[in-house]
């Protein structure tokens, strides 16, 4: 149940930011995450396609159909790595881990105004 409640808040989510045109909020993309925080806490477990926090990312994913998406996520990345400084490779495993491409790559030093197409 609480997965179809999280499907269906990510979608709701999804069609509010293209509708509007906007480039996405950080609030979304940490609430998103937020079902991955043990292992961005702590690199275990591991996620897995099909999990909860492969299912954010999967979102996450979605949301990639523009430049201005593309850049906005990666910003929102890297706030991300800053703010979870010591877990940061975490974060950036991912959308390997999970076998989800983002259009970008999740490094520390990842410039998202140059860099993201």
């Amino acid at each position: 149940m609480g997965t179809r409640r999280f499907m269906i808040r990510a979608l709701m989510l999804l069609s509010w930011s293209t509708s509007i045109g906007a480039a996405v909020d950080c609030s979304t993309v940490t609430d998103l995450l937020s079902v991955c925080t043990s292992f961005i806490s702590y690199g275990s477990p591991d996620p897995y396609p099909g999990s909860p926090c492969c299912e954010a990312v999967t979102n996450l994913n979605l949301m990639t159909h523009s430049t201005d998406n593309r850049r906005s996520l990666c910003g929102c990345f890297m706030g991300l790595i800053t703010t979870n400084n010591p877990n940061s490779t975490a974060i950036a495993t991912l959308p390997g881990f999970c076998g989800v491409p983002l259009g970008f790559i999740i490094k520390p030093d990842t410039d998202c105004d140059s860099y993201i197409f």
